[in-house]
């Protein structure tokens, strides 16, 4: 038990170590999302009930993205640390001011908010009628909580973030999920969708309270003031263009939510339900990396140290296609099976599975895409270039947006593309399949982000030219092809080897599919004696408990 109480606390200087922790304690977190949506999957089912709790979500996930303005980790920790290593007070002072700041500026725009509710809300979902577009501003109105503690947590992780202390910045989802499974399971019941906000606004309280004793124990209690450092400054003006970015990016969803409802009841919640799924790759690995070679990409920034900034982020990069581009190839074959087990239960539907799993497949392409942008974004800002990352997140975005559009119409049509469209993901006959085009429209802009930020950081410095990622996507890309075609010929083979009413049949045809790509997958760079292969294993087998970071490359230590 001391051994654990002392994890919470602990200093991970690696970036491997930090993202291996990062994405244990992902997984971990991602179970309970997992668990979460087959509740409100079983419990509701892909339809109106679950089309409101997720457009109820889209101003309050608004206000919280425009609070980042404040509370930024990205602008926050640079300055934080510039600040500390001189004057410890001065950092404390950084941080009750920014604390004072969002407090003040989300108590006045949260009351606005609550009362404009009902005049906003309709337009955002022009296809819902008067009492679901009703329903959505109750649920809504007692939602705008959630960003409140969520921006709160936020900024307190950035100082744990600054120290180092991963594992209670990861554990905080958990305690959101559970507290939202808490609401399912003992408020729905009573107060329906009402009781369930209520459990998400729990699990956001859970979600910051949690990181408050380290706060402490790192020796910075929260307090308030008026007077602000100049620092303060400087980080609003990082903040801003990210901040711009996020908002871009829920400027988005919102006009994805609205395109959706309009196409039919449940096409919100498919949307969200496959979002949610292809969201786990880029949680436990694209993010999980880019968190944890953040804080020493900008340390290297700090110390003029362009060479082995670039060979870090380099190898950050490597490191997450070589996890995420086969789970994307997984995905995409075994995409019903995921579905039917994680969501297939209750209320859920084989119409809502199939939908689901088509939406799923067309989302698994962008996941690589994701997870990078969520790297390059974080070494733009660590590089101090704030204006870049942001115009090009807007131009992919608004992308998407048309992309969404001219899909849906496409496939809304009955045309030839719907047709073969339909034929690909096999969703013949079933209805509202021109939602399919939003997930479409969103790996597509992801991509092209992706392929920009790339471009971006080699006209930065052509050392990033030197990071051998177009190499290594080669060989991953062929490996996880193997894989793919291996998985697929398995999950065939053994089609009357399981019986596939039962949930144990589908999960164990599902598990050998997997394995026997993954084992081609492994096999193949073990010939090819890849370097990401063999860094992998040596992170994977060593001790997690032991202090030297031996396992990471030279070019890691700062």
């Amino acid at each position: 038990m001391r051994r654990v109480l002392e994890l919470f606390h602990r200093e991970l200087k690696g970036v491997h170590q930090a993202a291996v922790l990062l994405a244990g304690a992902t997984i971990v977190s991602s179970l309970l999302g997992l668990l979460r949506d087959r509740f409100l999957a079983s419990t509701f089912g892909a339809g109106a009930e679950l089309d409101i709790y997720y457009a109820a979500f889209r101003i309050p996930d608004f206000l919280y993205t425009v609070s980042i303005l404040f509370i930024a980790s990205t602008a926050i920790i640079p300055v934080f640390l510039d600040v500390l290593v001189k004057n410890e007070e001065r950092a404390r002072e950084i941080i009750h001011a920014l604390l004072t700041i969002f407090l003040l500026f989300m108590g006045v725009v949260l009351g606005i908010v609550y009362l404009a509710l009902p005049n906003i809300l309709p337009f955002l979902v022009p296809g819902f009628g008067g009492e679901d577009s009703a329903r959505a501003v109750e649920v809504s109105r007692i939602l705008l909580l959630s960003p409140l503690f969520l921006g709160l947590s936020h900024l307190l992780s950035s100082v744990t973030q600054t120290f180092k202390r991963f594992f209670i910045y990861a554990l905080s989802p958990l305690f959101y999920n559970m507290g939202i499974i808490g609401g399912i399971i003992f408020l729905v019941p009573r107060f329906g969708l009402s009781g369930l906000a209520v459990g998400v606004v729990v699990g956001a309280f859970l979600h910051m309270a949690i990181q408050l004793p380290s706060i402490i124990r790192l020796g910075f209690p929260l307090g308030f003031t008026f007077v602000f450092p100049r620092e303060i400054k400087d980080i609003l003006m990082i903040s801003f263009p990210r901040t711009i970015g996020l908002v871009a990016m829920q400027l988005t969803f919102i006009a994805i939510t609205a395109i959706a409802s309009t196409i039919g009841v449940g096409s919100i919640a498919v949307f969200n339900l496959s979002y949610n799924l292809q969201s786990i790759p880029l949680s436990v690995i694209g993010l999980s990396y880019s968190i944890a070679a953040f804080p020493t990409m900008a340390e290297l920034v700090i110390k003029k140290d362009r060479k082995v900034f670039f060979d870090h982020l380099g190898m950050a990069a490597r490191h997450i296609m070589f996890w995420t581009m086969p789970l994307s190839i997984l995905f995409l074959v075994l995409r019903a099976h995921i579905v039917r087990i994680i969501l297939g239960a209750g209320a859920f539907g084989w119409v809502d599975t199939r939908l689901t799993a088509a939406s799923l497949a067309l989302f698994s392409f962008g996941i690589v895409a994701q997870s990078l942008v969520a790297l390059f974004v974080r070494s733009f800002y660590a590089l101090g270039r704030t204006t870049a990352p942001v115009v090009l997140n807007v131009f992919s975005m608004g992308l998407t947006v048309v992309f969404a559009f001219v899909f849906v119409s496409l496939l809304n049509t009955g045309s030839m593309f719907a047709d073969i469209f339909s034929r690909i993901l096999r969703v013949e006959g079933v209805p509202n399949i021109s939602m399919l085009g939003l997930p479409f429209a969103f790996a597509l802009g992801s991509i092209i982000n992706a392929v920009l930020l790339g471009i971006g950081l080699s006209r930065i410095d052509s050392l990033f030219r030197n990071c051998r990622i177009l190499v290594s996507l080669g060989e991953i890309m062929v490996s996880s092809a193997l894989l793919g075609i291996t998985s697929y010929i398995v999950l065939h083979v053994s089609a009357n080897w399981f019986n596939q009413e039962t949930f144990l049949g589908i999960f164990l045809q599902g598990i050998c599919a997997g394995l026997a790509g993954i084992g081609m997958f492994l096999l193949f760079l073990r010939i090819r004696n890849n370097k990401e292969f063999k860094e992998v294993y040596v992170a994977l087998t060593r001790k997690f408990w032991k202090e030297n970071d031996a396992f990471a490359p030279e070019q890691d230590r700062i």
